[in-house]
Formats: structure tokens, C-alpha cells, sequence
């Protein structure tokens, strides 16, 4: 047990240090087309464990979205978005769960649940995410231009890098 904990909480500082370190500064503007953003952190939270309590997701959103904040500059917007995704994830779960059931001791990624499983359940918590984020950014809806070319361009951006690391992470098990 204490090596899965061990693991967790590495995993969780590696996403972390990840959107921090790697993706924060990457900027693909091209003038006043800034539309691109790279947010791959909610990764840690849609992979954490089927058995993982709910408590504990809506925590680790809360406590992930905070950290990132403080990073970002950005008080609150990171830990609400998180925390809604946390909150929202075992409805979702419930919503797609195959016929047979989950495996109480597996992780819901690309490998022990397959490609089209994957590609819908991260979809859907991703594009809830950057919606969330985006509209509580710009704290109005005067700007719905912006929030869904914002929502749409950082959603293909970050789901095609987190897709890319979902199978690189599948080849590797």
C-alpha cells in the first residue's frame, strides 16, 4: 500500500511540475490569435483509481487546481475548474460504465480500458474543465467568442499531448 501511495503522490508531483515547468511556457500566439493553451495536469485527476474515494477526488482536484494557481496567478480559477472535474467524475464513470462493470482495482486510462473508453470519459472531463476555466476567466459572457475559441483550440492542443502520453504510457505496461 504505502508503494501505491508513494507512487500517487510522485505521479501527482510530476503532472504538476510538468504544466508548471514545461507547459506554462510554451506560447503559441500569433498576434492576436491567442487561443492556445496547454492544460494537461487534469490528466492525474481523470486516472486516479475507480476505488479512490470521492472525498479524496474532489480533494486532490481542489488541492491540484490550488497548486497550480499559485503558478499561474490565477486565484481560484484552476481550483474551482479542478474541483468541478472532481466533482463531476464519478457521475461521468457512472454514465459510461460498460456492461461488465469496472475493476474496482484498476485505473480508468487508456490501457486497461481501451482507446474508444479512453477517448470519450477524457474528453468529456477535459472539455468540462476548459469551459469551466475559460468562462470564470473571463467572468463574463460578453466575451463567448473568446471562451469557446479559448475551450476549443486548448482542448484539441491538450488533448492530443494527453492522448500522445496515454499511449506512450499503454506501450510501456
Amino acid at each position: 500500500m504505502n508503494s501505491d501511495v508513494f507512487k500517487g503522490v510522485f505521479a501527482w508531483l510530476f503532472s504538476i511540475a510538468v504544466q508548471v515547468v514545461l507547459f506554462k511556457r510554451i506560447d503559441l500566439s500569433f498576434g492576436e490569435f491567442d487561443f492556445i493553451h496547454f492544460i494537461v495536469y487534469p490528466l492525474f485527476i481523470m486516472v486516479l483509481p475507480f476505488r479512490t474515494p470521492r472525498f479524496l477526488v474532489i480533494l486532490i482536484g481542489f488541492i491540484s487546481g490550488l497548486t497550480i494557481d499559485m503558478f499561474y496567478d490565477s486565484p481560484g480559477i484552476h481550483a474551482s475548474a479542478a474541483t468541478l472535474m472532481a466533482f463531476l467524475r464519478p457521475y461521468l464513470l457512472r454514465a459510461i460504465e460498460p456492461y461488465e462493470g469496472y475493476k474496482m482495482d484498476k485505473t480508468p486510462n487508456l490501457g486497461t480500458m481501451g482507446l474508444p473508453w479512453f477517448l470519450s470519459y477524457s474528453s468529456i472531463l477535459l472539455g468540462i474543465y476548459l469551459l469551466f476555466y475559460f468562462s470564470v476567466e473571463a467572468f463574463s459572457f460578453i466575451y463567448y467568442f473568446d471562451i469557446i475559441m479559448r475551450s476549443i483550440f486548448s482542448f484539441v492542443a491538450s488533448f492530443v499531448v494527453i492522448v500522445i502520453y496515454q499511449i506512450i504510457q499503454s506501450a510501456r505496461s
